[in-house]
């Protein structure tokens, strides 16, 4: 493209003003136009300032970090950056802003507007910019792409949280243990393992949570609602999760391997106990006796010696047992069943 520069242009604008006067009522709105893109203005300025777009003219600098802006009031509103300067307050609740935008974008939060409207599913939001997200969920578009593994994504901040499986950067740090995050969002439901908060809520029961989306996953429990489901059966779950070692059912996927002997596990957890057959760990202890177990399973079922509890009584005479294999050997007395030949 042939570069203009402003002397150029300002050259020109006397050949605009002689022809204004010829000028329809609706151009004459407008007559000032830029000569390599065409954009039209009312003012003479305007047109000035749009022009330093094209010929890179940033005549205004910050004598603090030095960074350069091509108007006058883009630098204006830099400096505040480094005078901390908030002359915009909302008249709600008093919070102040650096920008008149920023003002304006947050008094919505109090009015609840939402000028920017999804064409396809008609959804509205506070932000242009959550708009733009929200779409790319109907076309499918992932603009933002991992340079290491090339998987992609519809939001940048996803991709850069991604980039921490790679980097192993974890920023957020707890201040009370030092336990470190990828994401800020777990470093705050962790603090509350520390503070005890659970300011989730369940408005049927009120059950408290520490994290949103284990009271939503509670609330499935009043409602009923079962948003999950297998492809390959068509049962239905309330819990992601609980969908997804459901399907390994079917597709006998055993993902979680022993280090020790290799052995294949379908859920974390029997990996896990498994794992306590080669350490020897058993982290769960009888308070009446102080025996230990590596399950907890286990360790309930001994807790019922202490407690006398008999829960598997027999449905024709009524006796009760501690274990159900012994109830299951019981019932053998009146079917006459022989179990070994």
């Amino acid at each position: 493209m042939e570069n203009y520069t402003e002397t150029n242009c300002v050259k020109n604008l006397s050949s605009i003003s002689s022809s204004k006067s010829n000028m329809t009522p609706d151009v004459r709105e407008k007559p000032y136009s830029c000569e390599v893109c065409g954009s039209s203005f009312s003012h003479k300025s305007s047109m000035l300032n749009h022009l330093r777009t094209h010929t890179e003219g940033k005549p205004y600098s910050c004598g603090v970090c030095g960074s350069f802006f091509s108007q006058k009031s883009n630098l204006l509103q830099h400096m505040r950056v480094h005078s901390g300067d908030k002359p915009y307050s909302c008249e709600e609740c008093g919070t102040s802003f650096s920008h008149k935008s920023t003002m304006v974008t947050h008094m919505r939060t109090h009015t609840g507007e939402k000028p920017y409207s999804c064409e396809i599913c008609s959804r509205s939001f506070t932000l242009k910019s959550a708009l733009s997200k929200h779409v790319r969920t109907h076309t499918e578009e992932k603009p933002f792409s991992c340079e290491i593994c090339d998987r992609s994504f519809t939001i940048k901040q996803n991709m850069v949280i991604h980039m921490r499986t790679h980097t192993g950067e974890k920023p957020y740090s707890c201040e009370v243990c030092g336990s470190s995050f990828t994401i800020k969002q777990n470093m705050k439901n962790h603090m509350r393992t520390h503070t005890g908060e659970k300011p989730y809520c369940c408005e049927v029961c009120g059950s408290s949570f520490r994290e949103n989306s284990t009271m939503l996953k509670h609330m499935r429990t009043h409602t009923g609602e079962k948003p999950y489901s297998c492809e390959v059966c068509g049962s239905r779950f309330s819990d992601k999760s609980n969908m997804l070692k459901h399907r390994r059912t079917h597709m006998k996927e055993k993902p979680y391997s022993c280090e020790v002997c290799g052995s294949s596990f379908k859920m974390k957890q029997h990996m896990l106990r498994h794992l306590q057959m080669h350490t020897g760990e058993k982290p769960y202890s009888c308070e009446v006796c102080g025996s230990s177990f590596s399950q907890k399973a286990t360790m309930s079922r001994h807790m019922q010696i202490h407690s006398g509890e008999k829960p598997y009584s027999c449905e024709i005479c009524g006796s009760s047992f501690l274990r159900k294999s012994n109830m299951m050997t019981h019932m053998r007395t009146h079917t006459g069943e022989k179990s070994h030949s």
